[in-house]
């Protein structure tokens, strides 16, 4: 399957999502560990198509979700920062999803230069993060 980019765009606009989890973890720096990720959800039997996903950005890893429901996850920062980033910085999103977008991307960018380290820093991620999503309290 040859996907294009403008393909990815639409379908990532109804079927994913960008998301930043922080949990507390008491070994690091700040008492917490930010935790960013892509990941775009599909019916196990379409699974082909998140196999092609991951193909066109050659990082990620697909996992079940929940029950008939597979993942393609995208964690590390380098693949986010690289790949996943410019991607939708050349190819914008056309809904809502495109404000998450740019948030998660502004937490990324935090995570570079290192403000996840910090107290401070923990609550300006925080704060971008409870308007991401619909708003949904963490």
């Amino acid at each position: 399957m040859n996907l294009e980019a403008q393909w990815i765009v639409g379908f990532v606009d109804g079927e994913g999502c960008f998301h930043v989890s922080i949990n507390r973890h008491l070994e690091m720096t700040a008492g917490f560990q930010v935790l960013p990720e892509f990941t775009v959800v599909q019916h196990e039997k379409d699974v082909q198509v998140l196999h092609a996903i991951k193909a066109y950005f050659n990082c990620g890893v697909i996992r079940r979700n929940h029950g008939d429901r597979m993942a393609y996850r995208v964690r590390g920062l380098e693949h986010l920062s690289q790949k996943i980033i410019p991607f939708f910085e050349q190819h914008t999103l056309r809904t809502k999803k495109q404000v998450d977008f740019m948030k998660f991307r502004q937490v990324l960018l935090k995570i570079q230069v290192g403000d996840h380290l910090t107290a401070q820093g923990i609550e300006e991620i925080r704060e971008i993060n409870e308007q991401m999503n619909r708003g949904k309290s963490r």
